[in-house]
């Protein structure tokens, strides 16, 4: 089957997209655009989306209150759910393809593991320390975790099962480590570190906003730039290399960036788990495989899913609120077996 292309160069860049790649991320941005207004919009003090546009554009609403409510309380929280979406996303399109492996996700191989037990090691023993420390301590235990399942599922070559076997063992041992922090550390660092351990935007204010925006500025600009290197490699290294890839250098690249932004992630939100694994799935439908199209893609699905994972866990059970990483889990776990199950039979 013939397709269309669009290819967009500069001097330095060039992008060549499925001509479904625009108005598809434009749908997608509206889409984002919407949930967040009305994710900032609902709650025990409803506000109108009239409202919530005047205020975010300085205009008098008539209610004092506003202002406080969707500045302070709302429109952080909603960020936060943005870009944590965008970020595990991207992460988990570029493990997907760096294993060759539909099922590879951040959450599932092991990487946010290893983020949530360098950042709980944080929370719970040193409460005092700065609140840029925690994505800087996160992405060394992702990092760190990274080399490890790498390190033991290399044999001459990496098996993209035996990456996904080893990734949930040495998960299940950082979760042990974790569990042990938490069994001895205070009761209001345990408690903070509970919450933000199911996976939670709650509370979150500008400055985790402030914190987590220059991950995204450097590391989402790296995915893109190396999109097209990452298609190579998705054919093997021996077709990459043909086609002029420096191989070893394009996966290290790849995995920093896709290891940097879960664990800004975790350290932001805690383990908000299978983003990374619906988001490319649903983009390659969309899109296609062609990553150029399909990373930022999945980055706006992933963030429009956290979003939304958010606005239903503080609505469904009102007033009580269900952590968001509790709802992707009850939406990803189901849809995690239907994937093992159909790549079986295949």
């Amino acid at each position: 089957m013939k397709l269309d292309w669009l290819v967009i160069r500069s001097q330095s860049l060039s992008f060549r997209l499925d001509r479904r790649v625009p108005p598809v991320l434009l749908c997608l941005g509206a889409i984002a655009l919407v949930g967040m207004v009305i994710n900032v919009g609902r709650g025990e003090y409803p506000i109108a989306p009239l409202d919530i546009v005047k205020t975010l554009l300085g205009l008098d609403t008539g209610n004092p209150d506003h202002n406080f409510v969707i500045n302070v309380l709302r429109l952080p929280r909603t960020l936060v759910a943005l870009m944590v979406g965008v970020a595990f996303a991207i992460s988990g399109t570029i493990f997907q393809s760096l294993t060759r492996n539909p099922l590879a996700d951040p959450s599932i191989i092991g990487i946010n593991a290893g983020a949530s037990l360098a950042a709980v090691t944080v929370i719970v023993l040193f409460p005092a320390a700065p609140i840029y420390t925690l994505p800087l301590s996160a992405f060394a235990g992702a990092l760190l975790m990274a080399v490890l399942i790498y390190s033991l599922a290399w044999n001459n070559g990496s098996s993209p099962i035996l990456l996904i076997l080893i990734g949930v063992g040495l998960s299940a041992i950082a979760g042990a480590f974790t569990s042990l922090l938490i069994t001895f550390g205070q009761i209001d660092d345990v408690s903070s570190a509970l919450v933000w351990l199911a996976g939670s935007v709650y509370g979150r204010t500008w400055e985790q906003v402030f914190s987590f925006l220059p991950w995204l500025i450097i590391f989402v600009p790296l995915a893109l730039t190396n999109s097209r290197h990452l298609n190579a490699l998705n054919l093997g290294d021996d077709v990459a290399k043909g086609l002029g890839s420096r191989v070893e250098w394009q996966r290290g690249m790849l995995v920093l960036v896709g290891v940097a932004l879960a664990g800004a992630g975790v350290a932001t939100a805690g383990t908000i788990g299978f983003v990374g694994l619906i988001a490319p799935h649903l983009g390659r439908q969309l899109v296609g495989t062609n990553h150029q199209g399909l990373i930022p893609t999945a980055a706006l699905l992933g963030g429009a899913i956290v979003i939304l994972a958010d606005l239903l866990g503080r609505t469904l059970f009102a007033p009580l609120e269900l952590p968001c990483g509790v709802v992707t889990a009850a939406v990803g776990a189901p849809y995690f077996l239907y994937l093992l199950i159909r790549h079986r039979q295949k």
